[in-house]
């Protein structure tokens, strides 16, 4: 399977303003449903609210992609999101603020690196876990 890469960053923006929404208002039920988001689309990047209103409302207004990435390494990096929040809302909803804000701030950080500039810090995490992996082969 593989994915238009502006459907990613369209994610990728959203999950910003989500995460900027619970480092501004401290709500954990927020972190906890970013952290569902990410679960499911980890297990198929193509489903999920976030692809949902991709293909519903931006794509037919800016047509195919020129070019289309591999889903494995967009996998990945739902699953480090899904970890990342899933602490950050145990961190919230048990009254360790601190973790919660840490380990949003860390989501945020590399949601808005995808967004902002392209860079999937999960995505390439993976990619060079692979080229790592490959060469003890």
């Amino acid at each position: 399977m593989e994915l238009d890469p502006r459907g990613q960053r369209f994610a990728a923006v959203l999950t910003s303003a989500v995460l900027v929404a619970v480092l501004v208002t401290g709500a954990g039920w927020l972190a906890l449903a970013q952290a569902a988001v990410f679960a499911v689309t980890a297990l198929d990047p193509q489903r999920g609210p976030y692809p949902l209103i991709f293909r519903l409302l931006v794509l037919p207004r800016i047509g195919p992609p020129a070019e289309r990435e591999p889903a494995a390494p967009v996998r990945f990096a739902q699953v480090v999101g899904f970890a990342f929040l899933a602490v950050s809302a145990a961190g919230y909803l048990s009254g360790v603020v601190a973790v919660g804000v840490t380990f949003a701030a860390m989501g945020l950080f590399a949601a808005f690196l995808n967004a902002a500039f392209g860079f999937c810090l999960g995505c390439e995490t993976y990619l060079a876990a692979r080229r790592l992996t490959a060469r003890r082969l």
